[in-house]
């Protein structure tokens, strides 16, 4: 038996807006198939479109990176936007790059925010959502993200997710954009890396882990060891020929 989506409240009245950041014409609404594609300006409006998308999905996307085959598909009609953003989010660079680097909860916080275009309403969707991860997995996430209400009423079938921000008083902008706000992956993915090369050179090399961590972390820059084998190098001929004089001076007397 699957547990239901948590319930949970938010986190203040004002939360969630219809307004986009004061802005409500930053989002263009595109309907595929319904307009030749022989039109340049439709070309266009459809271009700005995905590079949208790609910027609000991906904040910037490589040519090796992007999804021909479902730029395709789009332009010619067959998907709508809301299913290229599925394709995207399932995506291998959105896999290797976001999921697999961050934890459930830390996905909750990617995907609504680039999605959804706000920040988690709190701790209780945070959690709800996360469990939605564990139990039925990302591409069950992803799907009733895309079929919620908040994402039809805002973008529907053929619009491209944006940033929906707050306007605060005395603040001329809205909320930071997501891409911002939460980076490729956190400070624990980071610390793991390292902890993965300690290991690997480790096994490569045959010594100790802890003896390599230490090396490694108290190792002093260059500049000093330079500096270091100079002075003591300095040292060494003063002190050679200090010893060298008082031995010639002692053989004369």
């Amino acid at each position: 038996m699957t547990i239901p989506v948590l319930t949970y409240s938010q986190k203040s009245q004002n939360s969630r807006v219809d307004n986009l950041a004061g802005n409500t014409d930053s989002i263009k609404y595109q309907a595929t198939g319904e307009i030749s594609a022989s039109s340049i300006s439709t070309r266009r409006d459809m271009d700005s479109l995905i590079e949208q998308t790609y910027k609000q999905i991906f904040f910037h996307a490589m040519s090796c990176d992007r999804e021909i085959y479902l730029e395709s598909q789009l332009r010619s009609g067959y998907i709508t936007m809301r299913d290229f953003v599925r394709g995207l989010l399932l995506s291998e660079r959105f896999q290797q790059g976001y999921y697999q680097c961050s934890s459930n909860y830390r996905m909750v916080d990617q995907v609504v925010g680039r999605v959804l275009g706000r920040s988690v309403s709190g701790e209780g969707e945070r959690l709800a959502w996360s469990i939605v991860i564990a139990e039925r997995g990302f591409t069950n996430f992803v799907d009733q993200i895309l079929e919620s209400d908040e994402y039809m009423m805002n973008f529907g079938y053929d619009g491209a997710p944006a940033q929906r921000g707050r306007l605060i008083p005395g603040r001329s902008t809205g909320d930071m954009p997501i891409y911002q706000k939460f980076p490729r992956y956190g400070e624990d993915w980071r610390n793991a890396l390292i902890e993965r090369e300690f290991v690997n050179k480790t096994f490569t090399t045959g010594g100790d882990m802890n003896s390599e961590m230490k090396s490694i972390v108290r190792k002093p820059p260059t500049w000093l060891i330079k500096s270091w084998l100079v002075l003591f190098a300095i040292g060494g001929f003063e002190l050679a020929r200090v010893i060298l004089t008082i031995g010639v001076s002692m053989v004369r007397n």
